[in-house]
């Protein structure tokens, strides 16, 4: 079984420490969808990372469904995911949170680095920043008033601390640290325990 993509990516980095983390063995191959275009697009077309070729040729990708896929094969005990309703409604709406961080880092990112800048539109961007910022502070409060102190990360302790550190990669200017204690605190731990530095960030 192969993860293709590069683990700067959080996408990648969340499924890469979600499987270890489930007990399932892969290699990961760390192609980028920039300089590795045409090697990524002969194993997927679409080209898009994550990408996960499993033992008999089947191509999985995106991240929440890889995960999903996963989830859905495992045992109670070692699922990433809470079964009570209430519960997992509660991880989903962080999981939301968390990814809608991600993808708004990622539309600054290449608004500013993909288009040219006398096309760059202003309030398009200050829009995205603020939904940046409006998932941070969600995130922050929601880790103040209940932080993930368990021994064994579920997957929106993974997700928080993989989008954290992705956001502090690429836009900590942006995103600063000391505005978002708790979620900076959450990470920090995270970013210190083996199945996290198995798969790091840069």
């Amino acid at each position: 079984m192969k993860l293709i993509g590069m683990l700067d990516s959080p996408y990648v980095r969340r499924v890469a420490i979600s499987l270890d983390l489930l007990g399932i063995e892969f290699k990961h191959e760390p192609l980028s969808v920039f300089s590795a275009f045409e090697a990524f697009s002969k194993i997927n077309p679409v080209v898009k990372a994550p990408t996960l070729v499993l033992d008999d040729g089947s191509v999985l990708m995106d991240s929440t469904l890889i995960i999903d896929y996963f989830e859905t094969l495992s045992a109670p005990p070692s699922k990433l995911l809470p079964q009570k309703s209430q519960e997992l409604a509660t991880a989903l709406r962080t999981l939301g949170l968390a990814l809608a961080a991600c993808e708004k880092t990622v539309q600054i990112v290449y608004e500013h680095n993909l288009r040219p800048a006398e096309k760059l539109h202003l309030p398009w961007v200050e829009r995205v920043t603020g939904q940046l910022l409006a998932a941070c502070a969600e995130l922050d409060k929601q880790l103040a008033a209940q932080p993930s102190l368990g021994a064994r990360p579920d997957q929106a302790a993974i997700t928080n601390a993989v989008a954290w550190s992705f956001m502090q990669l690429m836009l900590p200017d942006v995103v600063k640290a000391d505005d978002f204690p708790a979620l900076k605190a959450h990470a920090v731990r995270l970013e210190q325990t083996d199945v996290f530095k198995r798969y790091p960030i840069a």
